[in-house]
Protein backbone atom coordinates (compact mmCIF):
# COMPACT_ATOMS: atom_id res chain seq x y z
CA UNK A 1 0.00 0.00 0.00
CA UNK A 2 1.33 3.42 -0.96
CA UNK A 3 0.97 6.81 0.83
CA UNK A 4 -2.03 7.60 -1.69
CA UNK A 5 -3.69 4.76 -0.21
CA UNK A 6 -3.51 5.99 3.33
CA UNK A 7 -4.71 9.59 2.30
CA UNK A 8 -2.02 11.28 0.90
CA UNK A 9 -1.91 13.38 -1.88
CA UNK A 10 1.49 11.82 -3.37
CA UNK A 11 3.41 8.30 -2.84
CA UNK A 12 5.98 9.60 -1.51
CA UNK A 13 6.67 8.56 2.22
CA UNK A 14 8.34 10.59 4.53
CA UNK A 15 8.66 10.24 8.34
CA UNK A 16 6.05 12.80 8.98
CA UNK A 17 3.68 10.50 6.90
CA UNK A 18 5.10 7.73 8.18
CA UNK A 19 4.77 8.76 12.31
CA UNK A 20 1.30 10.00 11.41
CA UNK A 21 0.16 6.58 9.86
CA UNK A 22 1.77 4.32 13.07
CA UNK A 23 -0.16 6.99 15.30
CA UNK A 24 -3.53 6.31 13.16
CA UNK A 25 -3.21 2.27 13.26
CA UNK A 26 -1.39 1.94 16.89
CA UNK A 27 -2.25 4.98 18.68
CA UNK A 28 1.51 5.72 19.71
CA UNK A 29 2.66 8.86 19.19
CA UNK A 30 6.56 8.69 17.54
CA UNK A 31 8.32 11.83 16.98
CA UNK A 32 10.02 12.25 13.28
CA UNK A 33 13.81 11.09 14.56
CA UNK A 34 12.52 8.09 16.40
CA UNK A 35 10.40 6.97 13.80
CA UNK A 36 13.64 6.86 11.72
CA UNK A 37 15.71 4.92 14.12
CA UNK A 38 12.57 1.98 14.34
CA UNK A 39 13.12 2.28 10.43
CA UNK A 40 16.32 1.77 10.52
CA UNK A 41 16.13 -1.03 12.99
CA UNK A 42 13.78 -2.72 10.69
CA UNK A 43 16.13 -2.53 7.53
CA UNK A 44 14.78 0.40 5.99
CA UNK A 45 17.19 2.53 4.56
CA UNK A 46 16.61 6.29 2.78
CA UNK A 47 15.78 5.89 -0.88
CA UNK A 48 15.28 9.33 -3.02
CA UNK A 49 12.80 9.52 -6.44
CA UNK A 50 15.07 10.32 -9.62
CA UNK A 51 14.80 13.96 -10.01
CA UNK A 52 13.35 14.81 -13.25
CA UNK A 53 11.87 17.81 -14.75
CA UNK A 54 8.40 17.65 -15.67
CA UNK A 55 9.06 19.20 -19.23
CA UNK A 56 10.90 15.87 -20.15
CA UNK A 57 10.15 14.68 -23.18
CA UNK A 58 11.55 11.35 -23.50
CA UNK A 59 10.60 10.84 -26.98
CA UNK A 60 12.95 13.30 -27.52
CA UNK A 61 15.31 11.57 -25.75
CA UNK A 62 14.73 8.30 -27.29
CA UNK A 63 15.54 9.99 -30.60
CA UNK A 64 18.65 11.74 -29.72
CA UNK A 65 20.57 8.18 -28.27
CA UNK A 66 19.16 6.39 -31.44
CA UNK A 67 20.44 9.37 -33.90
CA UNK A 68 22.69 12.30 -33.04
CA UNK A 69 24.66 10.10 -29.66
CA UNK A 70 25.72 7.21 -32.38
CA UNK A 71 27.20 10.10 -34.48
CA UNK A 72 28.64 12.03 -31.68
CA UNK A 73 30.24 8.82 -30.67
CA UNK A 74 32.03 8.19 -33.73
CA UNK A 75 33.74 11.52 -33.91
CA UNK A 76 37.04 11.68 -31.91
Amino acid sequence: MGARAHGFSTDLWTLKRVASVVEAITGVHYHQGHTWKILGKMGWSLQRPAKRAKERNEQAIRNWVAKKWPELKKKP
